[in-house]
């Protein structure tokens, strides 16, 4: 796997690699590309080391017999960021970081898949960020990311597109979609907008008045 650092630009997404299931190599070295800054949480040092990566920022709790020195001659430059607060999982750690340094936007990968409880943390927890930093999830199959309340984007027909609500979301209206919402609410585990599709080529809409909307492109 190749380094990152080709750009430097702190208006491109940081890049945080968590510690769920990996990715393709060939989508990690798609982000990683064009990438200012990467964070790697304690519990997934070593796996990305043995991937070759440079990492910037080694961040997490080093509970257990964890010790980030030994990465220092391999990494260097390397930050350490030693963050023990048991209130907040590292991946909340990183985003605070980032937040700190001035950064408005992260893409995390390796952040779903093996464990439920971690993955549907992981995506939720987006909200309580979503005023100072635009978070986008992407596995192999996915990506995604929370919705202002007015989102358009042009999609080609066909695409697999789901409204997934935290909590209740009300008032929910789209335009282009198979399966259309007028006015409508979406409430976790009662229902969602699970696996609806674009009707056309062309642009999306979807608004909504109140809530926490997640968007997963397919």
């Amino acid at each position: 796997m190749s380094s990152h650092h080709i750009v430097r630009d702190d208006q491109e997404p940081a890049l945080i690699i968590a510690n769920g299931a990996e990715c393709s190599n060939e989508l990690l070295g798609q982000l990683l590309e064009w990438s200012p800054m990467v964070i790697v949480l304690d519990s997934a040092m070593e796996r990305v080391v043995d991937l070759g990566i440079k990492v910037d920022v080694l961040l997490g709790d080093f509970d257990g017999d964890f010790n980030p020195e030994i990465y220092k001659e391999k990494q260097f430059p390397l930050e350490i960021v030693h963050s023990p607060n048991q209130d907040k999982t590292d991946l909340e750690k990183a985003f605070d970081y980032l937040i700190e340094k001035g950064h408005k936007a992260v893409n995390v990968i390796w952040a779903t898949g093996r464990r439920i409880d971690h993955t549907l943390h992981n995506l939720t927890i987006s909200a309580n960020y979503q005023n100072q930093l635009k978070i986008v999830f992407w596995d192999d199959y996915s990506k995604a990311f929370l919705l202002p309340k007015k989102y358009q984007k042009w999609y080609t027909k066909d695409t697999i597109l789901s409204l997934i609500p935290i909590g209740t979301v009300e008032n929910i209206t789209t335009e282009n979609l198979f399966y259309p919402l007028q006015k409508e609410n979406l409430k976790l585990g009662y229902r969602t907008g699970s696996s609806n599709h674009v009707a056309n080529d062309g642009i999306v809409s979807i608004e909504f008045e109140k809530g926490d909307l997640i968007l997963i492109e397919s």
